[in-house]
């Protein structure tokens, strides 16, 4: 191949990264009030039902930058991990595990979201979190050691490697808030 041609291609891959890396985006799903069901690429203004966010496209820039071992390990095993709002410092700690060993995970919030909640009921046969799903392994509870054997088992490494941005873990799922009833004293004159 000509020198002309060899630097043609390298131009046009340079062109092409930062757009692939552009074309990732985020996908919130939402009920608002009146359960109608929004799609959008921000999230909502206001506390909505069973909010759910999505990364997608473009995940080839993302994923590549994961060690090799992970990589294998989340197409034979992806990691799900069913949470819920009451669930408190055993699903923090269950994220704060995977954040330190680097592992990607979806984040199932069992109390927010039906569809979630029937998932996990076919799963472990009840409403308890957290939940760790390792491919088809299942660890009910936190347990640090439990945990680390299902991940072992499936190949995923025991650390970070260094100088490996960890993925971010979702923020832990919010209560529903109710509005504050109105002030009769404040009320205009």
């Amino acid at each position: 191949m000509p020198a002309c041609h060899r630097l043609s291609a390298l131009l046009a891959a340079a062109l092409l990264l930062p757009a692939l890396a552009a074309a990732q985006a985020n996908v919130y799903r939402w009920v608002d009030k009146s359960g109608k069901v929004h799609y959008s690429d921000t999230p909502p203004a206001e506390p909505a039902k069973s909010l759910t966010q999505k990364r997608v496209g473009g995940g080839y820039a993302e994923s590549t930058q994961l060690p090799y071992a992970t990589q294998m390990a989340m197409q034979k095993s992806p990691v799900t991990l069913f949470t819920g709002a009451d669930c408190g410092d055993p699903c923090k700690q269950g994220r704060d595990l995977l954040a330190k060993r680097g592992i990607p995970f979806n984040e199932r919030d069992a109390q927010g979201s039906p569809e979630a909640a029937e998932e996990l009921k076919k799963l472990v046969g009840a409403m308890e979190v957290p939940v760790l799903t390792v491919g088809e392994s299942k660890v009910k509870g936190f347990e640090e050691g439990a945990w680390h054997s299902a991940l072992d088992g499936a190949g995923y490494p025991r650390t970070a490697l260094p100088g490996q941005v960890p993925p971010r873990p979702p923020a832990p799922p919010k209560k529903a808030e109710t509005p504050p009833e109105p002030n009769a004293a404040a009320a205009p004159k």
